[in-house]
């Protein structure tokens, strides 16, 4: 079925059966990638990939799906468009879709996505913005989903702030019904009208624990990331003081379920939030979870540019 909206900007925005069908789509693309080429669907069709972050994942997994594909991609750099100074987002969204199939932007605010969105007639694909990560989510349930082999009854244990990646995480819990426990210090867990708004009054869903070893007792899933994001660097003396009890290491490890799951959504600073032996044990599926953002990000593209979603 095709996908209600136009846009992926958050994962809030779509049902627990669309959530679902890319998921599936993205196992099956990657189950048949493995007997050989997909077919070109997008022959003839351009990616622009808008970038005010370096990133290593966001830019080579969509620049090789729209190659699988049959497609191809450009990469525009702050410097080529001024959003928001040299050119109003609204001008570029127009613009841009008499030109291309499909945008994905990473940016630092979360409106100019909305906004280039809004006036472009193609689809716009958050590749991430400080407010939310959509796309490392999906691919994250897709990791969770080959490896558990479902998602029922799942609970994710998120150590580390209330970032963009663990909006994210709530956003889809608020849709497909797991439990996400955020363990951090206080004063840095996720705003409490997000938590309204992503879980609609659903109980049970979300916790904030400001114990690690307790955050960690239940999960079926181990999540950290790195304490200090881009935009955050003067404040990474400070957190790294304030989050010193919450580095994911053996011994925190040992407070969770034998089995837990090891995740990251890269890049990791080793010795910091996760230590070396974690990152390597025979629980990490770090790496699965980095080859899948090309396998979700390709399953979501051709829903989106296939399927042309509601405007």
């Amino acid at each position: 079925m095709p996908l209600t909206k136009k846009d992926f900007l958050s994962i809030a925005d779509f049902t627990a059966d669309e959530l679902n069908e890319i998921i599936n789509l993205a196992i099956k693309q990657k189950a048949d990638l493995n007997k050989g080429p997909l077919e070109p669907v997008f022959r003839g069709k351009t990616l622009g990939c808008i970038f005010h972050k370096p990133s290593l994942r966001t830019r080579v997994s969509f620049e090789v799906a729209m190659h699988q594909l049959g497609g191809s991609s450009m990469f525009i750099t702050e410097k080529e468009i001024g959003i928001g100074s040299r050119e109003a987002p609204q001008d570029v969204g127009r613009v841009l879709s008499r030109y291309l199939a499909a945008v994905m932007i990473r940016t630092f605010d979360h409106s100019i996505a909305e906004t280039l969105a809004k006036h472009a007639t193609i689809p716009v694909i958050n590749g991430l913005t400080d407010l939310l990560h959509p796309c490392q989510i999906m691919a994250d349930l897709m990791t969770v989903q080959e490896h558990r082999g479902n998602l029922d009854n799942l609970t994710v244990a998120f150590i580390g702030d209330g970032n963009n990646v663990a909006r994210s995480w709530i956003n889809a819990a608020g849709r497909l019904g797991f439990r996400v426990v955020l363990g951090c210090p206080a004063g840095y867990g996720v705003e409490r009208e997000f938590i309204d708004r992503a879980l609609a009054g659903s109980s049970g869903r979300y916790e904030e624990i400001n114990d690690p070893a307790a955050a960690v007792k239940e999960a079926d899933v181990l999540y950290t990331d790195v304490w200090a994001s881009m935009g955050q660097e003067d404040e990474a003396a400070k957190r790294r003081q304030a989050f010193s009890a919450f580095q994911l290491n053996p011994e925190l490890v040992g407070q969770a379920p034998k089995g837990a799951y090891i995740m990251h959504c890269l890049p990791a600073h080793r010795g910091e939030e996760i230590t070396d032996d974690v990152i390597e044990s025979e629980n990490s599926i770090v790496f699965d979870e980095a080859e899948n953002r090309l396998h979700a990000q390709r399953a979501l593209l051709t829903l989106l540019v296939q399927g042309g979603g509601a405007h």
